[in-house]
């Protein structure tokens, strides 16, 4: 297959959204929707270069995005598995699945290198009704940098006046490092290729004691809900999963600022 570069997002392609809200303030996920999946995949591998598909294996439903590979003839594919959404179950359950999809053709993989991203109360307006606490306030990214290892750099994120609410790292532009690919070359062999591109969790090789406690004390630290990292990561079990993804979880949280 000819080498593809898939590009960075834009600052306006990445969306914020609230994983979770208490009296002290908002965390908030990167995320982007399946209209710029569609938008990159046209744009890199043309519009007829590329199909999806669903398919429902033991009661879950996946999708399937196929490449053509002009080379071997033959279409390249990757696989993931969708969670069901708060509403409209069934066309949440094929958007999320096709986004996972994406993601494992390196669309989007730049967000997981973020750090966690938190916002005080007295930086945002929270309200609560009952039992719960709801933020009606709507959040942007205003800007965001690039690394040559495709990793986020800098962050600003805005609110709904405009008006800057979470910083981090260096001055962010949207655009990488001068001199440096903004994407990623995608090579592969002749014949299909399938992945879930789920994240393994290996039962028989659970963290340590020491690790979990480490992740613990990071959370305290960071103020970030276990819940919240369950939810970016797609992790069903935080004790079982594997020492690659713990890794992860922790430099993201390294990166994160102490909670007041």
């Amino acid at each position: 297959m000819e080498d593809h570069i898939i590009r960075l997002l834009r600052a306006d392609e990445i969306e914020c959204r609230a994983a979770s809200v208490s009296e002290k303030g908002v965390s908030l996920l990167l995320y982007k929707d399946a209209r710029v999946d569609q938008r990159i995949l046209d744009e890199t591998f043309g519009i007829f270069g590329w199909q999806r598909s669903h398919q429902c294996i033991e009661g879950s439903l996946y999708c399937t995005v196929e490449v053509y590979d002009k080379d071997s003839g033959t279409w390249v594919a990757k696989q993931d598995v969708g969670t069901p959404g708060y509403a409209e179950k069934e066309k949440s359950l094929a958007s999320d699945s096709f986004k996972r999809a994406c993601f494992n053709w390196g669309i989007g993989r730049e967000l997981y290198t973020a750090p966690f991203i938190w916002i005080p109360a007295d930086r945002t307006e929270i309200q609560r009704r009952g039992e719960r606490c709801f933020c009606n306030d709507r959040f942007c990214v205003h800007s965001i940098g690039y690394s040559g290892e495709r990793e986020i750099t800098g962050l600003v994120i805005c609110n709904g006046k405009g008006e800057p609410v979470y910083e981090f790292g260096a001055k962010s532009t949207g655009r990488t490092e001068k001199g440096r690919e903004q994407g990623t070359g995608i090579k592969g062999k002749a014949g299909a290729e399938r992945k879930t591109g789920k994240e393994k969790e290996p039962q028989d090789t659970p963290l340590s004691r020491e690790q979990m406690d480490s992740l613990k004390a990071e959370l305290e630290r960071t103020g970030v809900a276990m819940e919240a990292v369950q939810d970016r990561y797609h992790i069903r079990k935080p004790e079982t999963m594997s020492e690659a993804l713990y890794n992860r979880v922790m430099e993201a949280l390294s990166k994160t600022k102490t909670v007041a």
